[in-house]
């Protein structure tokens, strides 16, 4: 398997790059969200992948960050959902409101993603549920375990109200409405002002 390409990118459009790495060009098939992250031609660029082999087809597909390529290969895990539908899903959605929105059972968030309709959408946040909330309670989410990197704000608020005694769905559903890139404390304190609410 191809671990990550580092190299010059040779070309870009909306959903795909040529990197070149040691005189090959690689195309790599990418979520739009990180191909319009990506610098321009001639630029440097790394992208972790996730290589996909069928009996027709060979193809590898690029992710901005390891955590969001675990969440591809999650993705792509459930019946149904293949790598077109997986990198649709990560156009739309970040890892973490993959995350949130499968906890809290809110499978109309992956129905805007292009050609995930409402069945398959309830099959991935059905399927996964268990899978992710584990992940979301711990505070570890979809990167590696073994990396040690601080959880992200919005899994750390998560495991508080779970300790505090809210469910895990309670928990990532009052979370997922709340901007992830607020500190930890203030998330928590929002959460805890809506929750008080109903």
């Amino acid at each position: 398997m191809i671990y990550c390409l580092e190299g010059k990118i040779l070309k870009k459009t909306l959903d795909t790059a040529v990197i070149s790495c040691g005189g090959v060009g690689y195309l790599v098939q990418l979520p739009a969200s990180v191909a319009g992250q990506l610098p321009g031609p001639g630029a440097q660029a790394t992208l972790y992948t996730y290589m996909n082999i069928t009996e027709n087809d060979i193809s590898l597909f690029g992710f901005s960050s390891e955590e969001q390529r675990s969440c591809f290969e999650m993705l792509i895990g459930v019946s149904g959902v293949g790598p077109k539908a997986g990198l649709a899903i990560l156009s739309v959605l970040t890892p973490d409101k993959v995350a949130l929105a499968i906890s809290a059972g809110d499978h109309k968030a992956f129905t805007a993603a292009n050609g995930v309709g409402p069945k398959l959408a309830q099959r991935i946040t059905l399927e996964l549920k268990d899978k992710v909330g584990k992940g979301l309670a711990v505070g570890q989410g979809f990167g590696p375990a073994a990396s040690g990197a601080p959880a992200p704000g919005t899994a750390q608020a998560v495991a508080a109200l779970v300790s505090l005694g809210y469910t895990q769905s309670e928990a990532a559903g009052a979370v997922s409405r709340i901007d992830d890139t607020l500190p930890v404390e203030e998330i928590i304190k929002i959460a805890l002002r809506q929750m008080s609410r109903r």
